[in-house]
This record gives C-alpha cells, structure tokens and sequence, in this order.
C-alpha cells in the first residue's frame, strides 16, 4: 500500500512545502492539495516548490475540475513539471465542487468530466489529441506521463471511473462503503474491456494519531461535513432508489446548508449535524494500531493507496507515527538473508 497526504495551500507556501518534504521523509509517496483558487492559494505553483525540495514525492491536485481552468492549460502544467522534475505529477480529478461553487457555478456534467480527462492525459502524456475541431499537441513535450485519478461517489461517476480513469478517488474510509463502490468500478471496467487490476484505488480521509477521542472528533468532524456536499447532490438526483447505501447518505438528514468559508478547516462550525459515529467511520483516528488494523481492513478489499488530510492541530507527530510505524506496518518486508 503506497501513503499520500492531503495538505491545503494556506499562507504561508513554504509551510506546505516543509509538510511536503516532511512527509517524504517519513516515507509517504504523494504529496496532495486542494485546488480551490479562491480559498487557497495556487497549488500549481506550490507544486513546481515541492518538486525543487525533495527527491522522490509525487504531487497533485485532490482535486482540480473541468470548469475552472481550460483544459489545454492544465495538462500544459503537469507536462512542464515532469519536464522540469521528471514525471513526479498526477491528477486527480472530479466534477467540481468548492472552486466551482464559490463562485457561483456548478459541477460539470459526466460528459464534460469525460472529454476533459482524455485531453489533459493525452497532452500531459506528450501524445495528440482532438480538441475543438483541431489536432494539438505540445510541441516541445518529449516522455511526460501523467495519470488521472477520478474522484467519484454516485453511481454514474463510479461507472465512468471506471470506463476511463486510471484510478479511483474515494474521499472517506469507510470499508463497507468502499467496497461497495470500488466493486462497482470493478465492475465498470470490466463491461468496458479494461483490467479491473490495472485500476490504482485510493481512499482519503483524515488522518490523527492521539488518544483524546473526543478531541479528535472534533479536529476531523469538519470532513463529514464535506462528504456531505457531495453526498446531498446523490441524494437529489436518487432520492432512496436504494442506489446509494443507506449508511452513506442517512446522516445528512439533518444538514442545514454549508458554508464554503469554513471549507476544509477544523473549526467548521456549519457540521454539528455530523454524529461521531459518521466521524469514526470515515476518518482514521486513534492509536497506531487502530490505524493499522482498519488499514488492513482497506488494503483487504483493494485499496492501493491511503491518502491522509492533515487538517488538524497534531500534524508533525502524525506525520512521525505513520513513517515509524504505521508505513512499515503495511509495507512488504524483505530479509536480507533467507
């Protein structure tokens, strides 16, 4: 199992940049953001910083959209960073929610969502594509490659995932969940001819090493909130045909809207009607071996790579348990003499 973490870019950079560097050197593989251009500030350019400070991190946006920037654009971006730094960039990708919504738009349809993943891999992937009635291509692009993780939740996204992603995002830690919808991308792509195996999954969800249950709660109820948007939308579009497991999409009864300002942060105050149970499932929190033990769970049923959001107070000392003991946990160990 391969470990990212999910940072935001709140001022200043360089702090993002030392969590990055950090968190390679505690043995994690991705290094993430959020892309909202307006609540934080431009990963992409965060991303070029990263890649100068460390060696072997790959990074991405958890995730940028189809609507916010021209396609063109930003497979301009990745190619020119694995140019620069050799092939350490990925994307994730989705329909669009807090960069979208800030500004008063709306996620894009799976269409849209669709076209945009094949152009912006063929291009980032230094190969032609069609795009608007002409045949593009970067002309000074030479062995970039790039990956195109979706992020999906209802049931439509999940089958397009897996028609055309090369992974999967899901954004909660909830094994029952999870294997539900990593079964229904299984599934996707086998109808549509593709290796099921070929397909990366990876689960993100907060991350807090501690013992105060309470207090973590609190630090990480902020990430329901979140799932909650996404989940509402599911809800409008399939009521309770039962598409959707009802363990997903009861809890948000009692939502009351959401406030974008607070988007992310740990003193959401617009999550109150997230119950602990709902925190406990799709967050990891606790000791080393909880995390440990539901890590297995995850990595039982398929999960490639668990992505960790750091948004809490405890980041340095979650950081120093994962790479010391968490990551050796779930890394494949080879002896020296047999």
């Amino acid at each position: 199992m391969d470990f990212g973490v999910v940072l935001q870019t709140n001022p200043p950079a360089s702090r993002t940049v030392q969590l990055a560097q950090l968190a390679e050197a505690h043995g994690f593989s991705h290094a993430w953001t959020f892309d909202s251009h307006l609540l934080w500030e431009e990963p992409y350019v965060i991303y070029s910083a990263i890649l100068a400070a460390t060696r072997r991190i790959t990074v991405g946006p958890f995730v940028t959209n189809p609507a916010t920037r021209d396609w063109t654009v930003t497979a301009s971006v990745f190619a020119t960073l694995n140019e620069m730094y050799g092939n350490r960039t990925i994307c994730g990708i989705g329909r669009g929610d807090s960069a979208v919504r800030v500004t008063n738009g709306k996620p894009t349809s799976l269409k849209e969502l669709r076209e945009s993943i094949h152009v912006i891999r063929e291009l980032a992937n230094s190969r032609a594509v069609e795009y608007n009635g002409a045949t593009l291509q970067f002309p000074w692009s030479r062995g970039s490659e790039l990956d195109v993780w979706v992020a999906a939740y209802g049931p439509l996204a999940l089958k397009l995932t897996g028609e055309v992603g090369d992974g999967f995002i899901l954004q909660l830690a909830d094994v029952d969940i999870a294997a539900w919808m990593i079964q229904v991308v299984r599934d996707a792509a086998s109808n549509a001819g593709r290796d099921p195996d070929a397909i990366k999954f990876c689960v993100a969800a907060p991350m807090y090493i501690g013992e105060d249950r309470a207090h973590m709660r609190d630090q990480c109820r902020w990430f329901g909130g979140m799932v909650g948007n996404h989940v509402a939308d599911i809800v409008a579009k399939y009521g309770g045909s039962g598409e959707v497991p009802e363990a997903l999409t009861d809890y948000i009864a009692g939502r009351q809207g959401y406030d974008y300002n607070s988007h992310g942060k740990s003193d959401n105050d617009h999550v109150d009607f997230v119950p602990d149970e709902i925190v406990d499932r799709f967050c990891l929190l606790g000791t080393a071996e909880e995390h440990i033990a539901k890590l297995e769970q995850l990595r039982a049923i398929g999960v490639t790579q668990f992505a960790g959001y750091l948004q809490h107070d405890n980041k340095e000392e979650t950081l120093r348990v994962y790479g010391e003991t968490v990551i050796p946990a779930l890394s494949e160990h080879i002896t020296a003499k047999r």
